[in-house]
């Protein structure tokens, strides 16, 4: 199994906390950068290949992974148009995505409990989403509705009106089969095709789950903590409240 991370992003919606302009993916939470945690989650998990599509500031997230001194294989694709989406983040690692291997997908600015990215990992099915029913309400959110046991709809804004039994936030972490990344890959070029280079890449994957709602499914991890981290006020929480969290299971992490 193959693990890509988007990674190329600014995080300019970051400000007070990240005075030196860093990467989003290079924020300390607890003396560690994000992506040096996702990197031994990962390797934990028996993930032993891992894609970093990197964009603004590559040479020192290049810099910090190498002074990892224990990190699953690592290969970086450069995404030389990263101030246009992460669509075009995920199309710069599609030939892992069409290399016919299972892969995870994972934002590289989410800090969660290790038995999320467990969920997603040891998953029975092809193509999983992660779930997360309890969420703060709004328009940032990433949700997932579910009807039926089917998931209807993927996306910050929900249909009105839309009819379904649950409703959560999506973690940001995905797992797909071989065909559905295939699928994903060629999309990402038909949407830079069609003039939607700059749509997020959740756009991708709505496009597909749409297509084939019933080949999809997704894991429950309400309760475990987590949080993806977009403003201040999230890496706040995520120095104050998400890590202590987790440290109460794992003292080490």
């Amino acid at each position: 199994m193959h693990a890509i991370i988007l990674a190329a992003g600014r995080g300019s919606r970051l400000s007070r906390l990240n005075p030196d302009q860093r990467p989003k993916c290079l924020l300390e939470v607890g003396g560690r950068s994000l992506l040096a945690r996702q990197l031994e989650l990962l390797g934990n998990s028996g993930i032993r290949r891992v894609d970093i599509v990197v964009g603004y500031g590559a040479a020192r997230i290049q810099e910090e992974v190498a002074s990892l001194a224990l990190r699953p294989d690592i290969c970086f694709h450069f995404n030389p148009r990263f101030e246009e989406g992460s669509t075009i983040s995920l199309w710069a690692a599609h030939e892992t995505l069409m290399h016919g291997d299972h892969v995870l997908l994972l934002d590289a600015d989410v800090v969660c409990h290790p038995a999320v990215l467990d969920a997603l990992v040891g998953t029975t099915l092809e193509n999983c989403f992660l779930l997360d029913r309890d969420f703060e309400a709004g328009d940032e959110p990433v949700k997932i509705a579910v009807k039926d046991g089917t998931i209807i709809e993927f996306r910050k804004q929900l249909p009105e009106g839309l009819d379904y039994d649950i409703l959560g936030e999506s973690v940001g972490l995905f797992r797909f089969g071989p065909g559905t990344a295939r699928r994903i890959a060629e999309r990402c070029a038909s949407f830079d095709a069609d003039g939607l280079a700059d749509s997020p890449h959740e756009e991708v994957l709505r496009a597909e789950l749409l297509d084939r709602p019933r080949e999809f499914g997704y894991e429950d991890v309400t309760g475990m903590p987590w949080i993806e981290i977009d403003y201040d006020e999230d890496l706040d929480k995520a120095r104050k409240r998400v890590l202590p969290a987790i440290r109460r299971d794992y003292p080490g992490f």
